[in-house]
């Protein structure tokens, strides 16, 4: 009897584990999951990734705000910001696009921008310790040639292309966003093509002002704001641009931009300490896999940009249809070719 309801009972288990499983019950997940948000056993772990590194100057010692975002040993791109005396803000829709993609990407606000420590004093302000800065900020967070993208866009962009010049052996990729390698270019494209196409009074109030170096005066600004920034720096209505792009605007430490840049919106002034940088000559030596990233309707001449690419001895060139900050008026594109460049190196086949 017992051998009978033993068997019953086998027979039974058998046809039970052969019945289909309902369509709507949950399979039990992979045991393999993304360690790109893990955050564990890291020293920054209880910061959420924000580290203060100290930076060494002749000056003295001062730490600047860096926050890493994800995790990738082979892929981690460090971003310079604008300005100069600009923040990291004007990058913070990449959290829409690189997490998906697995790509490290490290914020970085320079000595003297908002979130990092603002000694002020303008004997720092150089490309020269900018350059090293960045080389201190390399070595803290451990990027080295098998994994280090450096992007800089606008004077970020002159800041990785000197880092570059000087440092190209620690990197595994260069990116080049909205900036050109010659300031006169910068000026040139800004007074002959882009100032023309504004209205004929715009411009003729613009000029007047300059002319009398009236640029703290608020009609300038609601010139620029009104008429050219909506153009070729951000091309939506300025009730539209995102926050963190008005952060950044706010954040903006107008002492070392003025020191370095100038007041003046159409291309550097003379008294800036920018006035004549000029790198074009040298874009050949750079030999590191390169990206630049223009855009139709910025303030640096796409068509310029395009032609850095033919320069560097391994570069390639993406025009999106945007202006200044084309990542977030044509993230499709930008980001497209952003992330098929860093992928490419990555892989080999760049």
């Amino acid at each position: 009897m017992k051998t009978k309801i033993i068997l019953t009972l086998v027979i039974l288990f058998f046809i039970l584990s052969c019945v289909e499983k309902p369509k709507n019950s949950v399979e039990p997940q992979s045991t393999k999951k993304s360690s790109y948000f893990d955050y564990s056993n890291s020293d920054d772990q209880v910061t959420g990734g924000i580290n203060m590194i100290p930076i060494d100057t002749k000056k003295g010692t001062f730490n600047v705000y860096t926050k890493r975002m994800g995790n990738n040993p082979k892929m981690r791109v460090l971003l310079l910001h604008g300005g100069p005396g600009g923040t990291h803000e004007a990058f913070e829709n990449f959290d829409g696009y690189l997490p998906n993609e697995e790509i490290e990407y490290i914020y970085y606000d320079q000595l003297d921008s908002y979130y990092s420590d603002k000694p002020n004093d303008p004997s720092l302000w150089t490309t020269e310790h900018f350059v090293e800065e960045v080389e201190q900020v390399r070595k803290a967070l451990n990027l080295n040639k098998d994994n280090f993208y450096l992007l800089g866009q606008s004077w970020g962009g002159i800041l990785a292309m000197e880092y570059a010049l000087k440092y190209q052996d620690n990197l595994k990729g260069l990116i080049i966003s909205n900036m050109v390698a010659s300031v006169a270019e910068y000026n040139k494209y800004a007074q002959e093509v882009l100032g023309p196409q504004l209205p004929e009074e715009v411009l003729k109030e613009i000029k007047a002002i300059e002319a009398i170096k009236d640029y703290a005066n608020p009609r300038y600004e609601e010139l620029l704001m009104t008429h050219y920034y909506t153009e070729h720096i951000l091309r939506k209505p300025l009730e539209e641009w995102p926050k963190s792009i008005h952060l950044m605007f706010e954040h903006l430490n107008p002492n070392i931009y003025i020191y370095m840049q100038g007041p003046s919106e159409f291309g550097i002034t003379d008294e800036a300490t920018l006035s004549d940088w000029d790198v074009s000559d040298r874009l050949k030596e750079i030999k590191v896999p390169t990206l630049m990233l223009g855009a139709t309707y910025d303030t640096m001449d796409p068509k310029y940009m395009e032609w850095m690419a033919t320069e560097v001895q391994n570069g390639r060139s993406v025009t999106t249809n945007g202006s200044h900050v084309s990542q977030f008026d044509d993230p499709e594109t930008y980001f497209t070719g952003l992330i098929q460049f860093i992928k490419d190196v990555d892989n080999g086949s760049f």
